[in-house]
């Protein structure tokens, strides 16, 4: 069974950095295609960043720049840098694992950026 632990969020002033982090288990972690999500409250799960089990990396516009995604396979982690956080960055972040027909989803951490 595959499990998905996620932490690192909470309250930040805007401008500030978090990063948050997601331990899989259950799985071979290196072969697996790993993201983040994000769901503010009243709106749609969007993608924030990917990163594949090669190490490539895909990030959504409004993160470009700001945000970084990473892994390591040794600590079966990833990791969601996030810097000069903004208000609208406020939201509900998930990790999302995907592994031939497997997928999981983490329980999700909540991000909030006070102005």
């Amino acid at each position: 069974q595959i499990q998905l632990v996620e932490s690192g969020g909470g309250l930040v002033q805007a401008g500030g950095s978090l990063r948050l982090s997601c331990t899989a288990s259950g799985i071979i972690f290196r072969l697996s295609y790993m993201g983040w999500y994000r769901q503010a409250p009243g709106k749609q799960r969007d993608l924030v960043a990917t990163i594949t089990s090669g190490g490539s990396t895909n990030y959504a516009d409004s993160v470009k720049g700001r945000f970084t995604i990473s892994r390591d396979n040794a600590k079966n982690t990833v990791y969601l840098q996030m810097n000069s956080l903004k208000p609208e960055d406020t939201a509900v972040y998930y990790c999302n694992l995907r592994a031939g027909v497997s997928t999981a989803w983490g329980q999700g951490t909540q991000v909030t950026v006070s102005p």
